[in-house]
């Protein structure tokens, strides 16, 4: 079987040209004009925009107020039409005037900073006593035998129902409310962190292990930053704790804070004051969780998260 070539010189192309048509018998010159159609292009076109940003913007601490102002306004309603009894709950302008007198005297902000000692004394104890016991029972199989089982158990028991315990181990001091307050944070914050602990991805630990990394290495590269959004969340749940049990605590025989103001105001059947008491429970754990909410922010930078829309 023989293959021929054309010769170099030949006058017949190897690829025909594709230009040329037949149309009825007439062959189409390659250098005729092919004929368009008109076409107007003068068109009116507008721009595709998804059906989010057609809509009307409202900032959005306009619409984080706008809850609390209309309870507000419903409130003062029913209190002007004599719906709301001062008896069964005072009106906001009689509030607003019993925490003016209230912040005069000074018997708030007493009472404000003794609160917060107490909290702060409890949540750092309990934030040191949850945290050490999950990472030794999260690092450690030893550790989770010893502690988890133990903990777990005592987690069931509700923390206001040792406070009797509490009176007669350790008096009706400052102690037993430290005390309640530790005990009801650290619950939370041992349960995250063990769940971020254990929940970082096994093939991480196993790259860091062909990098060469020691077993401190690990825990410091590795274990630790990936536990740190759990231990976040736990600690939000655990200033949340931290302010119901404030509440039992200063029930206990107490001389002053917020829970003393109530005690007072509920023997003289001042809801007034009461529910001054109980607003200013409600801003300070607004204003703790708007700091651990922005510590989280600080320390998750590198983790992007969908934020809504």
């Amino acid at each position: 079987m023989s293959i021929s070539h054309a010769p170099p010189d030949s006058s017949s192309p190897d690829i025909p040209d594709t230009s040329t048509s037949t149309e009825g018998g007439r062959t189409a010159s390659p250098t005729s004009p092919v004929p368009t159609p008109d076409i107007d292009l003068d068109l009116d076109l507008e721009p595709i925009r998804p059906s989010s940003s057609r809509r009307t913007r409202v900032p959005r601490w306009l619409r984080r107020t706008s809850g609390p102002v209309l309870l507000l306004l419903l409130w003062q309603i029913l209190s002007a039409t004599g719906a709301l009894t001062p008896d069964v709950l005072a009106s906001p302008g009689r509030i607003a005037r019993v925490a003016g007198d209230l912040i005069a005297d000074g018997s708030l902000p007493s009472a404000m900073g003794t609160s917060l000692r107490r909290v702060a004394a409890g949540l750092v104890l309990g934030a040191v006593v949850g945290t050490g016991l999950a990472l030794l029972s999260g690092l450690f199989r030893v550790g989770e035998d010893l502690v988890d089982a133990s903990v777990q158990m005592l987690r069931t028991v509700p923390f206001v129902g040792l406070i009797p315990l509490f009176i007669i181990w350790f008096g009706i001091g400052e102690t037993p409310k430290v005390a309640i307050i530790t005990l009801g944070v650290s619950f939370p914050l041992y349960l995250n962190v063990y769940a971020g602990i254990r929940g970082v991805d096994s093939q991480l630990i196993e790259a860091g292990e062909s990098l060469g990394l020691s077993r401190w290495g690990l825990v410091r590269h590795v274990v630790l930053p990936g536990a740190l959004p759990g231990a976040m969340t736990g600690l939000r749940y655990s200033l949340g704790i931290a302010w119901l049990a404030l509440v039992f605590a200063e029930q206990i025989n107490a001389d002053a804070g917020i829970g003393f103001l109530m005690v007072q105001a509920r023997d003289f059947l001042r809801t007034d004051v009461i529910v001054v008491c109980l607003i200013v429970y409600a801003f300070l754990g607004l204003l703790a969780d708007f700091i651990v909410r922005s510590l989280e922010r600080l320390l998750l930078q590198w983790r992007p998260t969908f934020t809504g829309r």
